[in-house]
């Protein structure tokens, strides 16, 4: 089921959780062992992060250095889709701008649509490490904005590759981030709001929003989203616990209103 039409079928207020794939070389049962007891908030939907590549300089033999690339948490298409087997319930993965051809978004996209997971939370992502600010991968996209266009692209079957023979559609439920307390790259929070109605009228079913520690801000952003044509449900975000045992008291503190805001 797409994450929209959760928000729109449900009678309760939800809670969903994201979820950092396990470092490289791990195993996936230690995801599995959280996964296990939060179950039990019946979560419509978990998300999936996903880390971009990161490189570092190997020294070789002859006294030069060679440029390897690295990825510290692989597997976010494949747990997604352990997820959905093990516990029945959709997964929303992560893809980012940062490490990504165009060609490799493609194909990311397309393991995803094959494996039956049509949900997929669209990001920039943050600058590699090492570098002071976010730089795009050769033929790769800049923005969010460029990754919802190729998403939706996908959607009307438009491919990189136009000499496909009758290629399908896919049908992703398109999610984006939205920052009640602003984007720290941006000038402003009216250019912020304005990119954000951009993501949107390229296709974004829903919004995410940052993490925010002051609620008005949030009602305020929903608001000023609102009275700018942005139509689409703002799930808002909270602040991630470490320790298991504070979920037990999670729901006697936090009170979830429908995102349908």
């Amino acid at each position: 089921m797409k994450v929209t039409e959760h928000l729109q079928n449900t009678t309760r207020s939800l809670i969903s959780f994201e979820i950092l794939p396990p470092l490289k070389g791990k195993s996936i049962g230690s995801l599995y062992r959280i996964l296990d007891e939060l179950m039990a908030f019946k979560p419509p939907f978990i998300n999936v992060t996903y880390h971009r590549a990161e490189y570092k300089f190997k020294q070789l033999g002859n006294g030069l250095f060679e440029r390897v690339y690295t990825r510290k948490r692989p597997g976010t298409v494949g747990i997604c889709a352990a997820i959905a087997f093990k516990y029945g319930i959709d997964a929303v993965p992560h893809l980012v701008c940062g490490g990504f051809s165009r060609a490799r978004t493609e194909d990311a996209l397309l393991d995803l649509n094959y494996l039956g997971i049509n949900n997929v939370l669209l990001l920039r992502g943050d600058a590699a490490v090492g570098e002071p600010t976010f730089s795009a991968e050769a033929n790769g996209h800049r923005n969010a904005l460029e990754l919802v266009r190729q998403a939706v692209n996908l959607n009307n079957g438009i491919y990189i590759d136009d000499d496909l023979q009758d290629p399908i559609k896919t049908d992703f439920c398109i999610g984006v981030a939205g920052y009640p307390e602003k984007h720290f790259e941006a000038p402003n929070a009216v250019a912020d709001l304005r990119y954000l109605k951009q993501k949107v009228d390229a296709g974004a079913h829903y919004i995410v929003t940052q993490m925010f520690f002051d609620n008005k801000k949030y009602f305020d952003f929903v608001a000023q989203c609102r009275a700018i044509g942005i139509t689409v449900p703002i799930i808002q975000a909270s602040n991630p616990l470490l320790i298991y045992s504070r979920y037990r008291v999670f729901p006697e503190y936090f009170i979830f209103k429908s995102p349908m805001t």
